[in-house]
């Protein structure tokens, strides 16, 4: 366990089922992870999916201080996975969640189970627009520039009362 707290970044994303309820409650579960807080979240975002397959994606990303080890906080996430129903037939298959974890403070680390920072995030539209959006430090002009070809929307939910 760190000493101090840590701020790591998970990017949520679903595209089976109702996706955008999906996020939405893995964002109120990652509440729920011990030792661990939501400082952030962004916006919903639709998403073309990228070298993936099925409908398009909803997308968001969210900043938490946790205390939990960067293994630890994997587990956590996979767990919540899990309770949404997720499976891994396949690499890149359609899924219920998909929790990836972006970054664990400045922590680089490569091993069998888990890699950070995660080796694709920043060629991803689905990750840097979001969080561009609540850690704009994080993300260059050029990094956007580079995804701008990724089809991607920010999701306006419809007032339906």
């Amino acid at each position: 366990m760190p000493a101090s707290p840590v701020m790591a970044c998970v990017a949520l994303g679903a595209n089976l089922g109702d996706a955008v309820a999906t996020v939405q409650q893995a964002l109120r579960d990652l509440a729920g992870v011990p030792q661990t807080q939501c400082v952030q979240a962004s916006s919903l975002y639709r998403s073309v999916p990228y070298e993936a397959q099925g409908p398009d994606f909803i997308n968001a990303v969210v900043l938490l201080q946790t205390q939990l080890s960067p293994l630890a906080l994997l587990h956590a996430l996979q767990a919540l996975e899990l309770k949404s129903g997720r499976e891994r037939p396949y690499k890149n298959a359609p899924r219920t969640l998909d929790l990836d974890l972006i970054f664990y403070g400045d922590v680089s680390l490569i091993s069998a189970e888990l890699t950070v920072p995660h080796p694709r995030w920043h060629e991803r539209a689905f990750v840097l627009m979001p969080l561009a959006e609540i850690w704009p430090e994080r993300v260059s002009d050029a990094q956007l520039e580079a995804v701008k070809h990724q089809a991607i929307e920010r999701w306006v939910l419809q007032d339906l009362s």
